[in-house]
This record gives C-alpha cells, structure tokens and sequence, in this order.
C-alpha cells in the first residue's frame, strides 16, 4: 500500500511543480511522478538535511508541509533539468 501512496503523491507533486515551472506541455504522467518522488527525496535531502528545517523530513507525505517541501524540491530538479537541457 506504501508505493501507492508514494506514486499518488510523487504524480501530484510532480504535476504542481511542472505547473510552477510551466512545464506541463512537455511532460507526460510517468515524468510528473518520476519528478515528484526524485524532487521530494531531493526537498527532504536540501531542506530537511543541510538547512536542518524540521518540517521537510515529511517530504513526499500527504500532509501541508510533506507537499510544500516536496514540491519545492521537484522546482529545484525541473530548475536543474532545465539547465541540463533535457525540459525546455
């Protein structure tokens, strides 16, 4: 039951923060939840880990702050694939 909810909430924040970005023409269902779970994995490593902001360790949850920090996280991987190159 546990992967359910990480796919439910990787595609809803991966599909807010394309939205943010203005991504969402170029990406399909696969890359919001691929995005959503890299970017929640990498808002709980930044905000949580190095900032030491206690509320990020609930990066990826269905709680407030568990989508606030994932989303934040999955802008900072879109911000970083679009200066790769592979979003435009």
């Amino acid at each position: 039951m546990g992967w359910i909810i990480t796919i439910l909430a990787g595609a809803l924040i991966g599909w807010l923060a394309s939205k943010v970005m203005g991504t969402d023409a170029q990406q399909g269902a696969i890359a919001n939840i691929l995005v959503g779970i890299i970017g929640s994995a990498l808002g709980k490593w930044i905000f949580g880990d190095l900032l030491g902001i206690g509320s990020a360790y609930a990066a990826g949850g269905f709680s407030i702050a568990g989508l606030v920090f994932g989303i934040l996280g999955a802008v900072v991987l879109i911000f970083l694939l679009k200066m790769v190159g592979i979003f435009k």
